[in-house]
């Protein structure tokens, strides 16, 4: 099986979205990412409802850099975000509180 993409994962996030695990939560997301098919890419969790869009945001509550490749390892269970972050893998800036939760609100397929 091909590995996935990037543009496959962002346009996967709003379908893996969990709307029950994100009771309460209005939130700004900009994955800025480095490599070879990366970009900024804008997540926005708002009324129980996840919406991508390319392209950065104005004044995100939390910024997610990494290389596009750990990303994807990272959504896929092939690299624990945790161990990304302590590696210097994954930077991330702004509320920390949200990016501990970030990974509760998506399933994605485990055969991705």
């Amino acid at each position: 099986m091909p590995e996935i993409t990037i543009q496959q994962l962002m346009d996967l996030l709003p379908k893996a979205f969990l709307p029950e695990k994100a009771t309460g939560v209005n939130a700004t997301i900009l994955f800025d990412l480095a490599g070879e098919k990366g970009g900024k890419w804008g997540v926005t969790i708002k009324d129980q409802t996840c919406a991508v869009i390319p392209g950065p945001l104005e004044n995100p509550k939390l910024t997610l850099s990494a290389d596009a490749q750990d990303v994807l390892d990272i959504f896929t269970g092939k690299l624990d975000a945790m161990r990304a972050l302590m590696t210097g893998k994954l930077h991330m800036l702004g509320d920390m509180g949200l990016a501990m939760k970030l990974m509760g609100f998506f399933s994605i397929p485990p055969e991705l």
